[in-house]
C-alpha cells in the first residue's frame, strides 16, 4: 500500500488509478479503507482514492503534536488531496462527518462535489451512543480498555455500539483489522483518544455548519432509514443547508450504508456523478 508523509505524519492509502474522475473516500472511527470494500469495485471508470486517516484505525502513529481535531483531520485530508495533486475531487464521507469542514478551508477549492452518507452533522459530534465512548477515551488507559472490550463478542456486536452500525453485521475479520492498530500501539491509542475527545461545544459546531452554506457545488445527501446514530431529520436538513443539495433515503440500512446496501449506494453515486459532470471513463471494448 502506498504511503505519503504529511505534516502530521505518514498516511497510507489505496488508489485504483486510471483517468476517470477522482473520488476520495473518508471513513469512520476507528475504521480504514475496508469500510468501502464493497462499493469501490462497483465504480468502474472512476479513480477511487482511499486514505487511511488518523482516526484510530491507522497503522502508523502521527507526530505527537499533530492536530487530530475534527477540523485538523479535515485540513489533513485537504493536504493529502493537494500533495497527490488531485483536482475536481468528489469527496465521499460516511460515519465521520468532519470532512465537510474542508470546504470552508482554502484547500476546499479542489472539492467539486460531495456525497454525505449517513454521517455526523450539525451538533451530532460524536453521535449519541458514541458519546459514552468519548468519555471512556478521556480516562487514562480508556482506549486500551475499549480495545480489550471489543474482543468480547457481546460487547462488539451490541446494538447500542458498533453492532448497531450495520443491519447485516460487520464481519469479525473487518472489525479486527480496524481495532488491531490501537491494540498494538500506545502511540496510536494516543491518536485515537486525541481524535475521539476533540469535538468542540455545540455552539461552535453549529457555527461551523452555517459556514457550509457557502459551498455552492453539488452535494448528494444519502441517509439510512434505520440508522441508530445519525438522526433521521438531519438528512433533509443537510440537503437544505447546501445550495445545491439533494436528498436520497435508502431503506433497510443503518449507518454503514456501504456495508448494508453497497449496490444501491454505488448506483446512487454513479447517477449523481454522471448528472453533475463527472461521467465515468470506461475502457472501450
Amino acid at each position: 500500500m502506498p504511503e505519503i508523509e504529511l505534516s502530521a505524519g505518514p498516511i497510507d492509502y489505496q488508489d485504483t488509478g486510471g483517468t476517470g474522475p477522482v473520488l476520495v473516500f473518508a471513513h469512520g472511527l476507528p475504521m480504514n479503507e475496508t469500510q468501502w470494500r464493497k462499493v469501490v469495485p462497483l465504480l468502474d471508470g472512476y479513480r477511487c482514492v482511499l486514505p487511511t486517516l488518523p482516526l484510530g484505525g491507522h497503522r502508523r502513529p502521527m507526530n505527537r503534536d499533530a492536530d487530530l481535531s475534527h477540523r485538523g483531520v479535515a485540513r489533513l485530508l485537504g493536504e493529502f488531496i493537494e500533495r497527490l495533486d488531485l483536482e475536481e475531487v468528489t469527496l465521499v464521507l460516511n460515519d465521520w462527518g468532519g470532512g465537510q469542514f474542508l470546504v470552508s478551508e482554502e484547500q476546499g477549492r479542489r472539492v467539486a462535489r460531495m456525497v454525505l452518507v449517513a454521517c455526523e452533522a450539525f451538533d451530532n459530534f460524536p453521535p449519541g451512543p458514541a458519546k459514552a465512548m468519548a468519555h471512556v477515551c478521556r480516562v487514562p488507559g480508556g482506549v486500551r480498555l475499549l480495545t480489550r472490550l471489543m474482543r468480547i463478542p457481546s460487547f462488539r456486536h451490541n446494538r447500542n455500539g458498533y453492532g448497531g452500525m450495520s443491519l447485516r453485521g460487520i464481519p469479525d475479520e473487518i472489525m479486527d483489522d480496524w481495532f488491531t492498530p490501537a491494540t498494538r500501539s500506545k502511540a496510536i491509542r494516543r491518536d485515537f483518544a486525541k481524535f475521539a475527545t476533540s469535538a468542540p461545544d455545540r455552539a461552535t459546531l453549529l457555527a461551523w455548519s452555517e459556514q457550509l452554506r457557502d459551498f455552492d457545488r453539488p452535494v448528494l445527501v444519502v441517509w439510512a432509514t434505520e440508522d441508530r446514530l445519525m438522526p433521521r431529520e438531519h438528512g433533509p436538513r443537510l440537503a437544505e443547508l447546501y445550495p445545491q443539495g439533494r436528498l436520497l433515503e435508502i431503506t433497510d440500512s443503518s449507518t454503514l450504508v456501504p456495508e448494508d446496501q453497497p449496490e444501491q449506494l454505488a448506483e446512487a453515486l454513479t447517477d449523481f456523478l454522471t448528472t453533475t459532470g463527472a461521467k465515468p471513463h470506461r475502457r472501450a471494448g
